[in-house]
């Protein structure tokens, strides 16, 4: 069976709206692992050792986060450097080159509306080229970069829209797992 790894980086799931009812959808898939690595991790000290053998053993990575402040939050950030910073420019041959290919997916959620997002909304450009930087880390590691999965208005979600997201979620991963399903 083909296994998906969902990272998420929310510093609080428990007082999340969107990225909550995200990752309580995902878990309950088959073949899909949905890690919170805030509570693997609180004090921000990345097991690099422990990521990179989890990562070495699936098809698929998710890396899942509110945005903050255009960027993912700090813990993703460390993780990361810790990660793949070993895998790429420390370890290359024995640990970068095995997980290259490996499709990667962005799931990032956002505070506010769709328009807000633009050449004319305060925050000035679209949410997808704000995640430009993890498109590119992507590419630098060979890791085939889809479509990314995002959401506006994320901590306004009322409890149908929440469950409304879990459902669109599954399908996304559902749709994007048979797309990458290994040979």
């Amino acid at each position: 069976m083909s296994r998906t790894l969902i990272l998420a980086f929310h510093p609080d799931i428990n007082r999340s709206r969107a990225n909550r009812a995200m990752l309580e959808a995902a878990a309950t898939m088959n073949g899909v692992e949905a890690v919170d690595m805030q509570a693997l991790y609180p004090d921000g000290r990345i097991d690099a050792d422990a990521e990179v053998h989890r990562l070495l053993n699936v098809d698929r990575i998710v890396l899942q986060f509110p945005v903050q402040w255009y960027s993912p939050p700090a813990l993703m950030k460390q993780w990361m450097d810790d990660v793949f910073t070993r895998m790429y420019y420390v370890r290359h041959t024995e640990e970068g080159q095995l997980l290259e290919g490996t499709p990667l997916m962005v799931a990032a959620t956002a505070g506010n509306v769709v328009e807000a997002y633009g050449p004319d909304g305060v925050n000035l450009f679209p949410l997808e080229e704000l995640l430009r930087p993890l498109e590119s880390t992507a590419h630098r590691c060979k890791l085939p970069y889809a479509t990314p999965f995002l959401v506006y208005r994320a901590n306004k979600l009322d409890a149908h829209e929440q469950l409304a997201l879990g459902v669109a979620y599954r399908k996304h991963l559902q749709t994007w797992m048979g797309q990458t399903a290994p040979e």
